[in-house]
């Protein structure tokens, strides 16, 4: 991709850990770095001016969803997904893979491609790779992910190998239909499932067709996190070091912080802005769920080593008071603290690597947690 390039800045001795800097023609972005998910071309509840006060540097887009509502053509005619959803930095935009593999019954992979039922109208669709790299160039996508098969965990050892072999396949095709003088980066993804030989063979093909940036797909699937950490520790390392390594749909600040021990740059997870909604709050010394009856007097900031908008100006009891009374205003705020607490645990991890206090970083991080109970 012209303009596209990534620099790597610090790595830590005691770990894979790593610094480095993603350039881009919408701007650079620092990593390790976390991506606000925004499914429908928003992230739910914050305004794009909020995302760049918070120091997200870029966002996620949902290919699937904005391919069925209001369309790639409609979006381009519009003058493609950064101007229309007011957004001048970075997007990144998933492929659609997983979200056609949590239909379930409603799709069905062949060697084309996914056949699939609308979940808006049950209207009838196929997804090819060809297609799925089309829509997100349609959308303007700074990166564009390659169309893969996302494995259900667990899973027979044959479907694995058949699937895996497909998404290689499927993955040399989003190749040639973006070539390397795109405007556009093109992400390859690792598929393989929980087989160790499988990850490595996927990470190989990957390799050797060439891509400006790799992601591990096919965790966060169900598996447990111990299974997850040892499937990161194992293919990371398998990646090109001057390449970003990307996990995606990973996770908790825990899983976080624990993707980046072992060489990950780049993450994303609906995770912070779900639970905000559900009024759990993530903070320095745990999760927070502020509907419970402890907090309806409680004037202290949800997080008082926190220095974002919500804990500088409003209680705990307040934002209890929102969420009991189902005010539009707790989703608002619950979120801006959530997405902010991510991005300030990014930052924090990318400050340690670069004063080379990484390892004593990660334990406080864990102290913290043990000292308060929520």
């Amino acid at each position: 991709m012209s303009g596209f390039r990534y620099d790597l800045l610090q790595q830590d001795s005691s770990s894979q850990a790593r610094r480095g800097r993603i350039s881009t023609q919408r701007g650079e972005i620092d990593t390790p770095t976390f991506m606000p998910v925004g499914t429908q071309g928003t992230v739910k509840g914050m305004l794009p001016e909020a995302l760049k006060e918070i120091g997200a540097q870029i966002v996620l887009a949902n290919t699937y969803h904005l391919y069925l509502r209001p369309g790639q053509k409609l979006i381009q005619q519009l003058g493609g997904l950064h101007q229309f959803m007011h957004w001048d930095r970075p997007i990144l935009t998933d492929s659609g893979g997983f979200q056609v593999f949590s239909l379930g019954e409603l799709r069905k992979i062949t060697e084309e491609g996914a056949a699939f039922q609308s979940h808006l109208d049950g209207s009838k669709h196929l997804l090819t790779p060809e297609l799925s790299v089309e829509i997100q160039l349609a959308l303007g996508a700074d990166i564009v992910m390659a169309f893969d098969e996302c494995i259900p965990h667990p899973a027979e050892r044959g479907y694995i190998v058949d699937s895996t072999n497909r998404s290689t396949r499927w993955a040399q095709r989003c190749r040639k239909v973006l070539p390397e003088s795109s405007e556009s980066a093109l992400f390859g993804i690792v598929q393989g499932g929980m087989e160790l030989d499988l990850r490595r063979q996927s990470s190989e093909q990957l390799r050797e067709i060439g891509f400006e940036g790799y992601a591990l797909g096919g965790l966060s699937v169900g598996e447990e996190t111990s299974l997850m950490y040892d499937m990161m520790e194992y293919s990371l390392p398998l990646l090109p070091v001057g390449r970003p390594r990307y996990v995606m749909g990973v996770g908790t600040p825990e899983n976080l912080l624990e993707g980046v021990v072992r060489g990950c740059d780049m993450f994303d997870c609906v995770m912070p802005t779900r639970n905000a909604r559900n009024g759990v709050l993530f903070t320095s010394f745990g999760k927070v769920s502020i509907k419970r009856a402890q907090y309806r007097d409680d004037e202290q900031p949800l997080d008082p080593d926190c220095q974002c908008y919500v804990c500088r100006n409003y209680s705990r009891a307040y934002l209890r008071h929102l969420y009991t009374s189902k005010e539009i205003l707790a989703s608002v705020l619950n979120t801006h603290h959530n997405l902010y607490y991510y991005q300030q645990l990014m930052a924090e991890i990318r400050q340690a690597l670069e004063n080379g206090n990484f390892t004593e970083f990660r334990k406080d991080f864990y102290k913290k947690r043990e000292s308060l109970v929520s």
